[in-house]
């Protein structure tokens, strides 16, 4: 009974070792890009703002969390790893950090607007990698260091008593949903109902498949919002036209992946106006999308 007891004991450990041997290192992710990520359920998610920037759109300043935010999303193993995400470029920069990429055997799925108007304009390069963890978070580094992308330990946030503007509540009110407020920017992260796969893995919300939608404050009364819708066919020409009707201008209409199941395709978008109108037309388009 006790040899029984024993073997039990040290299979169990077994199971435990190899399922902690299957699992991402992440502080040596984080050793690597120089910053700390987050975690949520099978993936470990990374941040790039671009803090260096000054964008406007028709004048208005944006926010880096609004539109200007590259990040990296990594899932697997320390053995078997992928890496996606979308990166924020200056024209400048496209051709560098694309030919660093693809030395580094990442596959780029797109490269393309989300804004219109913006001065300087820029692109945003959606990429793929597998490798090692360690060795894709190198390659991925030593691509954005082909950018002028902050690469440093970010500052640490101020931890803040002060409840966030009005418009926060408004938004949220409209749309029955929380979000998120960091950065002066309110944003939202909602999942589609039906499972999406790419390459036969099932991606997860923070691998960029869920509807991405950011407000910000752009005067007394008013926001800006932005992001991206993302879609199945039948779904797009119903949310063109909710939006059309709330006046949201429709930037962008393109894929940024290749192999993923069901087709998708993201839709961007811009406007500024009175909150509770905006707000409005956010949720009448919502109103056709099959989210959770």
């Amino acid at each position: 009974m006790r040899i029984h007891s024993l073997f039990l004991v040290s299979f169990l450990f077994f199971l435990a070792s190899a399922a902690a041997a299957q699992e991402l290192d992440t502080a040596k992710i984080d050793a690597v890009l120089g910053r700390a990520g987050q975690k949520s359920p099978g993936v470990y998610r990374f941040g790039f703002p671009r803090t260096d920037l000054h964008v406007t759109v028709n004048g208005l300043a944006i926010k880096p969390g609004l539109a200007l935010g590259s990040w990296a999303a990594f899932s697997g193993t320390d053995a078997d790893a992928h890496v996606m995400g979308d990166l924020v470029l200056l024209e400048a920069e496209v051709a560098p950090v694309m030919l660093k990429l693809r030395a580094a055997g990442f596959e780029i799925s797109a490269v393309h607007n989300h804004l219109l108007s913006e001065a300087p304009q820029v692109a945003y390069m959606h990429y793929m990698g597998h490798g090692s963890s360690t060795e894709i978070a190198k390659q991925l580094r030593d691509a954005l260091g082909q950018s002028k992308t902050p690469l440093g330990a970010p500052a640490t946030a101020t931890p803040t008593t002060q409840p966030p503007p009005a418009f926060v509540k408004t938004v949220e009110d409209t749309l029955g949903r929380k979000g998120n407020f960091a950065g002066d920017v309110l944003g939202f992260g909602i999942p589609r109902q039906q499972a999406i796969t790419e390459n036969g893995m099932t991606l997860t919300a923070a691998q960029g498949v869920a509807e991405a939608i950011n407000f910000q404050e752009a005067g007394p009364g008013k926001v800006a919002t932005t992001g991206d819708f993302v879609l199945v066919a039948a779904e797009v020409n119903p949310v063109i036209s909710a939006l059309q009707e709330h006046n949201i201008q429709v930037t962008a209409l393109h894929s940024h992946m290749l192999t993923e199941e069901p087709r998708l395709f993201f839709m961007h978008f811009w406007s500024v106006g009175d909150t509770q109108s905006v707000a409005d037309g956010i949720k009448a388009a919502l109103s056709h999308v099959a989210v959770k």
